[in-house]
């Protein structure tokens, strides 16, 4: 679902409307872990979205860049290397970068994939922040269905890509039980 959305799988029938730009966050890879950039290198690169025929960044870029990592609490850090981060920082980080290449939708694949539980509900929290008070669409993929049902506003589940249950989040079921 999240390549059709994304054109990254062009062998779909039917037709997705979306938004212009999306913020995309992919699945964490050791590539990413070891990133050597700067946590500001890295959120400024999700502006180049907004202006593909332009490498360069303008003030813009920049100012959006520093708002986004100051709400995110990361602008203090923002010449620490990348690969030098937590996980949790890292996931941080992306997600900036994903804030900005958009305000509007962010496509987030597993983001707390392979955080300590702590970690993963910060994250999921702060997702909940953006979504409350800057009403940012998050649409999210994660294996996680407890911390999804307690996080998410409406829920898809798909099983071998078939849909087995679109809803609210306390509508879901387990074997048949409520949860």
């Amino acid at each position: 679902m999240l390549k059709c959305i994304l054109d990254l799988n062009k062998g779909y029938t039917g037709e997705i409307e979306k938004e212009k730009h999306i913020g995309y966050l992919p699945q964490k890879s050791e590539i990413q872990a070891n990133f050597p950039a700067s946590i500001e290198e890295v959120v400024l690169s999700g502006t180049i979205a907004n202006h593909p025929q332009n490498i360069f960044y303008n003030k813009e870029d920049k100012e959006n860049a520093k708002s986004v990592m100051q709400k995110l609490g990361i602008y203090e850090m923002r010449k620490k290397c990348f690969a030098d981060l937590s996980g949790g920082q890292q996931q941080r980080v992306l997600i900036a970068r994903s804030l900005c290449a958009t305000k509007k939708l962010i496509i987030l694949d597993e983001p707390t994939n392979g955080l300590d539980p702590s970690i993963a509900r910060q994250i999921y929290e702060l997702l909940r922040d953006l979504k409350e008070k800057d009403n940012i669409t998050i649409l999210m993929v994660s294996h996680d269905i407890e911390r999804a049902l307690t996080y998410a506003d409406n829920v898809i589940e798909l099983i071998n890509g078939e849909i087995k249950f679109v809803g609210k989040p306390q509508d879901f079921q387990f074997g048949g039980e409520k949860k």
